[in-house]
């Protein structure tokens, strides 16, 4: 009775430590750790143990006999991995930390940034003796996107909040919530107090469109609409127009399929979750129908990861179709263009709400007197470049798709922070292995941009650890000013 992985989990290595007989890939220091989907389980050598399931921190693991109807194409998915990528030798992992020697006394570390990335780094400090730790955050609320960018309706995935409760309980952690760097303490101010100051700030803001219309009243950036129907402070009193019956989602990311899934679902479903009890309000008064993703590229090059697909064929009430050179479906073999291929030979049911996946098409610009009526599009072929990058080239002709409410799902950006350098092009503060300069360190989105998943900020945050201890033992790091504080303005 194997036990199978069942979705995009948190990729924290916790369970291919667990496990005895080493059967649990991509594990640390293999291809693919930290930047894979998820972990899966070879169900030739798994022993039905069991350790497995205790050391998820996201209920990720399951044996293959418990799992409900749409979780069984994870039986076929963890198989593949291993005939996809064979290992001559699976012998069993044993892993020791690093030990390090560090100078005698304390050392004083401020994190900045309470999401996974600023608690990964935390942990990883707190390991060794003698070390504090203390988390500042702007908001009265810890745990950034683990909190309020995952959807309500994976409520499993925001299990990994219990994780960060068993960091917050080590000694020497502390917080200080609802202190902004730059306004209330000053970049100085921290370093004054502390040995050292990792950001982990992440990525707040969109990456924009640059079309005309952009700005228009019922132009949201996804960014925020996740926000306000997880109730996040910024966006909680936010009030999208969802008097239209159809809705583009530009983008065809994982964030992407989060939004057209909660647009679409049904309201006493989501009652059940952690919704906004105000987003709750609006969609039960909502008018969508269908809801459109778009693709500048093909199937092949979609964002959206293999297990955030699943769920969405998942769907039982909702209609899920592909548009966009279906027929170009069959020229990748992998799991994702096989599963399009199912869902665009799907028949439509009359009277259901639609998700529409449409690929090879670019936005050209939102329309609209005063707010968002239309989106012009352009059909796009592809180009493969030299260097192998596919672009999405616009035909010259162009279409419209009439609607009231254009999201705007291309990625996240981070804000420069006060003090730090920038790089502009990557949105991400330059570093190396972490280290800005001996003192300041960076983790997660703002080191090194918005990338992976929720897993990959331990690793992300172990590499930065390290540079910062090197520092210390090295005699690189300047101790704490006397009597510093760190009392906001």
């Amino acid at each position: 009775m194997p036990y199978v992985v069942t979705r995009s989990c948190c990729a924290d290595a916790s369970c291919v430590l667990a496990c005895p007989v080493n059967c649990i890939h991509p594990a640390p220091g293999e291809p693919g750790f930290a930047t894979a989907e998820m972990l899966y389980v070879d169900p030739r050598t798994c022993v039905d143990c069991g350790a497995c399931t205790t050391a998820c921190p996201v209920d990720a693991l399951k044996p293959h006999t418990a799992l409900g109807e749409r979780e069984l194409p994870f039986i076929e998915l963890n198989a593949a991995y291993y005939r996809e990528n064979p290992h001559a030798d699976r012998a069993p992992m044993y892993v020791v930390p690093r030990q390090r020697t560090l100078p005698v006394g304390e050392l004083s570390v401020a994190v900045v940034g309470a999401g996974p990335a600023g608690l990964f780094a935390a942990d990883e400090l707190l390991r060794h003796p003698g070390v504090r730790v203390t988390v500042y955050d702007r908001l009265p609320t810890p745990y950034g996107l683990a909190r309020a960018g995952v959807a309500p309706d994976h409520q499993d995935t925001k299990q990994v909040t219990e994780l960060f409760r068993t960091i917050e309980s080590q000694p020497g952690f502390g917080y200080r919530l609802g202190v902004e760097i730059g306004t209330d303490l000053t970049h100085a101010d921290l370093l004054r107090a502390h040995h050292a100051v990792i950001y982990a700030v992440g990525a707040a803001t969109d990456r924009r469109l640059g079309i005309e219309g952009e700005d228009l009243p019922g132009s949201v950036s996804a960014t925020d609409f996740v926000a306000w129907y997880n109730g996040h402070p910024d966006r909680a009193h936010d009030d999208p127009d969802l008097g239209t019956e159809r809705a583009v989602v530009i983008g065809n990311g994982n964030v992407s399929l989060d939004v057209a899934r909660i647009l679409t679902a049904d309201p006493d479903a989501l009652a059940r979750t952690d919704i906004s009890d105000r987003a709750l309000a609006a969609l039960r008064g909502s008018r969508i129908r269908e809801v459109v993703l778009l693709g500048r590229r093909g199937p092949a090059q979609a964002a959206f990861t293999v297990p955030e697909l699943l769920a969405l064929t998942a769907l039982e009430d909702v209609d899920v179709s592909v548009e966009g050179r279906p027929d170009g479906l069959a020229q990748d073999g992998d799991e994702k263009t096989r599963l399009l291929s199912e869902l665009a030979a799907r028949a439509p049911v009359e009277g259901r709400r639609r998700i529409v996946l449409r690929f090879l098409t670019v936005p050209v610009r939102i329309t609209g007197e005063g707010r968002v009526r239309a989106l012009e599009v352009a059909p796009a072929t592809l180009r493969t470049d030299d260097d192998g990058t596919v672009r999405a080239l616009p035909t010259g002709e162009t279409r419209v798709l009439e609607t009231g409410l254009v999201l705007r799902a291309v990625g996240y950006r981070a804000r420069p922070v006060p003090g730090l350098p920038f790089d502009e092009d990557s949105a991400t503060v330059p570093h190396r292995a972490g280290r800005v300069e001996p003192g300041v360190y960076v983790a997660g989105w703002i080191k090194r941009g918005p990338t992976g998943f929720i897993g990959t900020n331990k690793t992300c945050a172990h590499e930065t650890v390290e540079s910062l201890l090197d520092d210390f033992a090295a005699g690189r790091l300047t101790p704490p000013v006397p009597g510093a504080t760190v009392a906001p303005n």
